[in-house]
Order: structure tokens, then C-alpha cells, then sequence
């Protein structure tokens, strides 16, 4: 396989070509790298990946974009601490360097932003001071410093950012450099002043990348694939790897979109560059490559030198060492940004829906480590995410496990939604939980329901209960006169999902009522408009999918469902649905709206089904939909809690949770969890 074939860094050999590629953790402390960020990056490391790029360290103070940014300055002891790992399973470690410049913020470091000219930051629409002169030689400098230290430090060599969030990048477009002076009449100098600088501080025996946007989408000023090319070529003359990445300032959810976006959707333009660089640096390929399968066709095919799989490492950080076994083992990414993107006011740890141990190595007990001292008999009633993920852990572990699913299919929602979505990213993890159930010898039954008589006979005769049986849908929370229609959006997925998206609904107009704002509703709407039928969502929020401004689907959300026609009602609550149609309330004015329609689709919360729990003495263990519906993250993170807690082992007493905590539903499920 040429993904773990070892390639050449300029002075380096790394032994593999798959890199884990910087990203925001908010694991730091006090603009620090910490022990968690050197627990995250070695157990990559452990799993074989060969380049391991750690989070991007500001190189000035006048930059603090994000709380937990770390500052090059404080970040030795961190890199010294990284290194030591990588010297112990032999990776390549680099520290990224950057500055954010205009696409900063002031809420931090309570000072001005730098950036090449006063173009607004888009979001805050803070207008930046135009760097001077003495300001570009600070930040050149500290290019410098930052790099000296990190190769002092231990590391192999660093890669600067002139990618998203970078001020270098800033320097070399049209939409942020508007200079009259030399800097805006050569827009590569600032660049070519910062590479020349860092690569004088580390020497010729260490490695220097650049991580590049070659294509801002934005044609009338922005770097294209074209003029990127040329920047590409002269800058390549300076560094010893290229990361070719796409997106900037106008377009920051391009640079890590979500299953929206075909995956490997960045390979046309990775080649494009290659040919333009021609072999001056090693280029490596970024954008949602997320399958080994995938990578190493981009290598077989001379598209690129290297392949960052970084969601992908966060899903499975030993991806590199179960693609050389057994590539069918790799726990799957699913493109969903839910916990993995955490550059966002609330500050969240980094994460993994598929993997919740992932940023919390050194607090969450690892599942795959050892095998239980007692095995014992264990009953998981529930085939949902929740349930296969607490059976795999369990079976994993040694113990003999039944599991039985009341529905004829497991999965539950997820895969329900995911094939209703007409996303399949979604449903993989679904696939692979069944999957590694079967390979571990799990007694997986399905079409079976499980009565209280039987779980207490069974708790009697020694067995150990862990209940997974998911939710069901709420009452509706309006009115609804006796001749209208409500359907709750979970029977219209099912209804998309087995290839009739008009099954579940009457003839007519239809409404989605989305008190939630997160990815159903909007998933739901979409799915209905394009089968043909005319779609209106009320939300009572300011903007349809509020939620999915956490995982950069909130814009292309709202342009997805304006292309569709679905026509779009905010600031309102759903009080009434009868013959006229959904009565609308407005948050604000107090406004009443009828919307005629046949039917309304009902996208809110659902609720535990916890009849069997209440039924057999409340005693049994629970997870899932069964406790709390929530995301498809608390259904895996729990199940797995749930099925340490059968040996008493829970997480670390720090961690502020129990053992056994709830959870559950997915990207545009209602629900994770089933029975």
C-alpha cells in the first residue's frame, strides 16, 4: 500500500504518507499546549501515522483568535513533550505557525486586529488596523522565533499557515490586499519574506510545509486554481511539503465542509498544483479524504505525495496501523463536524461522534485496552447506535453478549435517516457497529421484542441488563383539530427512506415545524421539496438550522433550501394545525399566519421510551435515547460508559459525569437509539 510507504520531507523521512493535519482542539490552557494535547497527538502517533502537525500556535501576541489559542511563545515545553512522543513511535512532528490577521478577534486579546488592509472580518464585521511597517517586520519576526523554538524544542521542523484563518494568505489576495505599496504590488513578498525568515531560523536539516489556500472561491479578487498555480510554483521553491487547500475569508466552511460535499472534493485542484510545483516540494492532498481506499487512489494516480486524513484520525486513531491489517477495521468517519469542529464561542473539547474518547484521552478509560477480569453474561435490549456500540465494547472485552432489536433492521434512525438523507457517510457507522457486533461473536437478534417477565428472569439468573431502547415520538406540542394532519418527522424518513417520500403525507402543500433549528428539520424539507411537493418550515428562530452554524452548515443550508423553493417562516411557533392550515404565532410582533397546507411535519424533540426501565424496578442499567435524546455523540459516548460500568469502571472522578450518563440521535436523525 503507497499511503504507508515512507516519503522524503526535504531533510526528513517520514515512514508513512498519511498526515494528521492542525486543527482547533481547545485543549490548551493558558495560550499553552497541555499534557491532554501530547495524550491526543500520541495516540495518533501509536496508531501509526506518519506526520503529525500540531495545533497552529500564534507566532505574535497581537493575535488571539479563538480562547484557547496557543502562543508560540508558551508552547516549548508542549512541542518538547510531542517530540519525546514522536521519538518514541517514530512519526514526524511539526508545529504549525500562523497569524489570523483580519479574520481574528479583539474579544480576547482587547486590542486591534492586524491585517493587510481594512476589510472587515466578515462575521464580526470588525474592520482591522492596516499593518505598518514596523508591524509586518514584528510578525515576520516572530515567524522566526516561533520557528527556532520549535525546532529547539524537538520537533522535525514546522509548517506555516497561508491557508484559512491566515494572514499570510491575506497578504497574497486581492480580496484582503488592497496595498498601494510594495506589499500590495507584489502580494508574494510578505510571504516570501516570512519562508525565507523561518526557514533561516530552523536550518537546512529541518522540515518547513506550507499550508495554502489554492482556490478562495471567489473569482473577481481571490486566489484561483489558475493564479494559485504560479503562487504555488514560487513559493514551493522555499518549503519542503505544499498542503493544498481551498476556502478563505468569504468562504470559511470550504475549507472543512460537511457531507454536504462529496469527499475527495479538493483532488482536481491537489493535482492541478502538483503538475505546477513539479516536484520543487512534496504536495499533500486535503480536503474530506476520509477512506484508505480513497488516498491511496489519489497516490496511485501521482494526484499527490501525501493524503491528510485528519477527521479521519480523529474518528480512528490507529487508522494507519488497521489499514496495513485489516482496512475493514477502521472506525469510519462521517464527514458530520458535530464535535470535531470546535472553533465556536462555547469553547467545546474536540471530539468524535464515532469515537467520544477522542480529545479525552487522559480522563475517559480506554475500551480497547485489556479485557474484563470476570466476563459475564450481558442482555443489551435495543440494536440503535447505543445498543451495537455498548454489545461491541462489551464483546470486545470478553464478555458473552446477546443483543436483540424488536424492529426487523439494526441501526435505528441513523441508518433510517441516513438513507432517507441520501447521505451514506451517515450510515456507516451504523454499518460498522454491526459489523464489528458479528465479527466479535455478539448473538444479534432482531424482530425480537423483549418483555419485563423475561429481563427480570434473566437479571435472576445472573445476566446483566443494559437497556438501549431508544425514544418515541411526543405529542404534538400545538393544538391539532380533529380533521388536520401532524406526522412526526421520524415516519416521513422512514417513509423517504423505503422510496416513498410522498408515503407518510397526504396530497398537498406540507409545513415543517422545526423548534429544534438543527439538521432535521432542514434535511426533512429539503428531501420533501425536491420530491415535488411545495415545502414551508417554520423555525423560531432568526435563520433556518441555528444549530448548524456549529458545524459550517448553517450558510449552504439556508442557499440549499432557497435553490429547493422551500419557503421559510421565522421567528414563529406553531400554535394550530386544523382545516385552514398551521397557525403561526410570531415570537416578536405577536403576528398571527395561517399557512395552508394538507399536512405538517413535526421535526421537534422526541422522548425517552423508557417503559421497560420502569417496568423491571428502574435497577437496570440505560443508555441512549432511553435517558435523554439528544445526539448520536451522548449514544456512543454513554453506551460505552454503560458497558464499562458492567465491570464498575467509569470515567475519571475529574470528568464531572457518571458512569452511567444518557444519550443519542444523529446527524439528521431524530433518534440513535431503537428497540
Amino acid at each position: 500500500m503507497k499511503l504507508l510507504e515512507p516519503v522524503e520531507l526535504g531533510p526528513v523521512t517520514a515512514p508513512n504518507r498519511l498526515l494528521f493535519g492542525p486543527h482547533v482542539t481547545n485543549l490548551g490552557r493558558r495560550r499553552a499546549l497541555t499534557d491532554r494535547h501530547t495524550a491526543y497527538y500520541e495516540r495518533r502517533m501509536a496508531g501509526g501515522c506518519g506526520v503529525v502537525v500540531v495545533e497552529e500556535a500564534a507566532v505574535h501576541p497581537s493575535d488571539w483568535s479563538y480562547e484557547h489559542s496557543p502562543l508560540a511563545a508558551n508552547c516549548g515545553a508542549g512541542w518538547s513533550a510531542v517530540a519525546e512522543a514522536a521519538a518514541r513511535h517514530g512519526s514526524v512532528a511539526l508545529a504549525a505557525l500562523g497569524h489570523t490577521g483580519g479574520q481574528g478577534s479583539s474579544a480576547y486579546s482587547q486590542r486591534e486586529l492586524w491585517a493587510p488592509s481594512g476589510v472587515p472580518e466578515v462575521n464580526s464585521r470588525e474592520v482591522p488596523k492596516v499593518m505598518e511597517q514596523a508591524d509586518i517586520d514584528a510578525v515576520v519576526t516572530g515567524f522566526g522565533e516561533a520557528a527556532e523554538l520549535a525546532v529547539r524544542s524537538g520537533l522535525h521542523g514546522v509548517e506555516v499557515n497561508a491557508g484559512q484563518h491566515s494572514l499570510v494568505r491575506q497578504f497574497l489576495s486581492g480580496l484582503t490586499n488592497l496595498r498601494g505599496d510594495d506589499y500590495g504590488a507584489d502580494k508574494l513578498r510578505f510571504a516570501r519574506e516570512v519562508l525565507t525568515t523561518v526557514r533561516a531560523a530552523i536550518g537546512p536539516g529541518k522540515v518547513l510545509g506550507l499550508r495554502l489556500s489554492c482556490d478562495e472561491l471567489a473569482p473577481w479578487a481571490g486566489l484561483t486554481p489558475e493564479s494559485a498555480a504560479e503562487v504555488a510554483a514560487v513559493l514551493a521553491e522555499h518549503v519542503d511539503h505544499l498542503v493544498v487547500v481551498a476556502g478563505s475569508i468569504f468562504s470559511v466552511q470550504a475549507t472543512r465542509p460537511d457531507t454536504h460535499v462529496p469527499a475527495g472534493f479538493n483532488l482536481d485542484l491537489v493535482a492541478s498544483i502538483r503538475t505546477a510545483v513539479d516536484g520543487r516540494a512534496a504536495v499533500v492532498a486535503q480536503g474530506s479524504i476520509v477512506d484508505v481506499a480513497m488516498a491511496e487512489q489519489a497516490l496511485a494516480d501521482g494526484r499527490c505525495d501525501l493524503v491528510e486524513m485528519t477527521r479521519a484520525q480523529v474518528a480512528d486513531a490507529a487508522l494507519a496501523r488497521k489499514a496495513a491489517a485489516d482496512p475493514t477495521a477502521i472506525r469510519p468517519c462521517i464527514l458530520c463536524n458535530q464535535t470535531c469542529q470546535v472553533r465556536d464561542a462555547r469553547n467545546p473539547v474536540v471530539t468524535c461522534v464515532v469515537d467520544p474518547r477522542s480529545g479525552h484521552e487522559t480522563l475517559d478509560p480506554d475500551t480497547e485496552a485489556g479485557g474484563a477480569a470476570h466476563p459475564s453474561d450481558v442482555w443489551v435490549v435495543g440494536g440503535g447506535v447505543t445498543g451495537l456500540e455498548a454489545a461491541r465494547v462489551l464483546a470486545a472485552r470478553g464478555h458473552l453478549v446477546r443483543l436483540t432489536e424488536r424492529s426487523p433492521a439494526l441501526g435505528g434512525v441513523l441508518r433510517v435517516a441516513a438513507a432517507a438523507d441520501g447521505r451514506a457517510p451517515l450510515a456507516r457507522i451504523a454499518d460498522w457497529l454491526e459489523s464489528e457486533c458479528r465479527r466479535l461473536g455478539v448473538d444479534l437478534q432482531t424482530g425480537t421484542e423483549a418483555s419485563p417477565e423475561q429481563v427480570e428472569a434473566a437479571s435472576a439468573a445472573g445476566t446483566r441488563i443494559v437497556l438501549a431502547t431508544g425514544g418515541h415520538d411526543l405529542r404534538p406540542r400545538c393544538e391539532v383539530a380533529d380533521d388536520a394532519v401532524v406526522v412526526p418527522v421520524a415516519r416521513v424518513l422512514e417513509a423517504v427512506a423505503a422510496g416513498d417520500a410522498h408515503g407518510a403525507l397526504p396530497a398537498g402543500p406540507v409545513l415543517v415545524d422545526d423548534p429544534i433549528g438543527g439538521p432535521v428539520g432542514v434535511a426533512i424539507a429539503e428531501t420533501l421539496a425536491h420530491a415535488g411537493r411545495h415545502v414551508e418550515l417554520a423555525t423560531p428562530d432568526v435563520i433556518a438550522g441555528q444549530l448548524l452554524s456549529r458545524t459550517g452548515d448553517l450558510a449552504p443550508a439556508n442557499v440549499r433550501l432557497a435553490q429547493a423553493g422551500v419557503v421559510v417562516h421565522k421567528r414563529v411557533v406553531l400554535q394550530r394545525v386544523d382545516a385552514e392550515g398551521a397557525h403561526l404565532h410570531d415570537r416578536y410582533t405577536g403576528e398571527r399566519t395561517v399557512v395552508p397546507c394538507a399536512a405538517v411535519v413535526d421535526a421537534g424533540h422526541r422522548v425517552p421510551d423508557d417503559s421497560l426501565w420502569a417496568a423491571t424496578g428502574s435497577r437496570h442499567a440505560r443508555a441512549g435515547d432511553a435517558i435523554a435524546p439528544r445526539t448520536v455523540h451522548e449514544a456512543v459516548l454513554e453506551a460505552r460508559r454503560a458497558a464499562l460500568a458492567v465491570e464498575g469502571i467509569g470515567p475519571d472522578p475529574g470528568h464531572g459525569t457518571t458512569a452511567l450518563a444518557g444519550a443519542t440521535t444523529a446527524s439528521p436523525a431524530t433518534s440513535a437509539g431503537s428497540h
